[in-house]
């Protein structure tokens, strides 16, 4: 059992891994479905002894192969993708609720208000597009009073950031890696560290370069300092 467990367990890596981030998102009902299949079928390989070992692991792979060739062909044909996830559905528009597309997607004006409210929206009044996607979420446009502010609206800074925030400093040590990829040096690193009086580099938990070229650190529990 330990060995059937180990190789199933190998073998969901490889197929996660083949199939690729698209299939684990779930973003789909094939692809919530078929991310069940799979796990069910890795199960049976390695809960049940008696069944066959092989026979097991030669469904998983052809359900994977099954997987990929439905991702191409979808990718391939419009008329495939739309027959397989179907295609998303305007529930309101123009602040109208469109009853015909609710009974379509066999959703009533409840479920339709409890769609919204996750989204903080209370009111249909404040809605000017609703779409039900594909995944089964709702993608809301907002009546222009009801929308929220911008920079741009208030005339605020709208330059854009130097830097995305990156880890630099994990468990005490640096990242050379993420450093090079956003043109900062070790030196950058240790500079700052010592303004904020941290001689010690093992005594940071955790640091991040912000977008405005600052640097958020986190000190350990047990340093004995207190952050600047």
């Amino acid at each position: 059992m330990i060995v059937r467990t180990t190789i199933a367990f190998s073998a969901m890596l490889i197929v996660a891994r083949i199939i690729g981030k698209k299939q684990v998102s779930q973003f789909t009902f094939f692809h919530y479905a078929t991310g069940i299949t799979f796990g069910s079928i890795a199960a049976e390989i390695s809960s049940k002894a008696d069944g066959s070992f092989w026979d097991g692991i030669t469904g998983l792979v052809w359900w994977t192969f099954l997987t990929l060739l439905v991702g191409f062909l979808t990718l391939r044909s419009k008329k495939i993708r739309v027959l397989l996830d179907d295609k998303p559905m305007i529930l309101v528009k123009n602040g109208v609720i469109m009853d015909k597309a609710l009974k379509k997607s066999r959703l009533h004006v409840d479920e339709l208000a409890m769609l919204l409210r996750e989204q903080s929206i209370f009111s249909f009044d404040e809605v000017h597009y609703a779409i039900f996607e594909t995944n089964g979420e709702l993608s809301v446009l907002k009546k222009p009073a009801h929308d929220s502010a911008t920079k741009q609206d208030v005339k605020a800074d709208v330059s854009i950031p130097p830097y995305a925030p990156t880890e630099v400093i994990s468990n005490g040590k640096i990242l050379s890696e993420n450093l090079t990829e956003i043109g900062l040096t070790e030196e950058w690193v240790l500079n700052k560290l010592r303004k904020k009086k941290i001689q010690n580099l093992k005594d940071v938990y955790y640091a991040q370069v912000l977008e405005n070229g600052s640097l958020y650190i986190s000190l350990r529990n047990d340093s004995g300092k207190e952050p600047n």
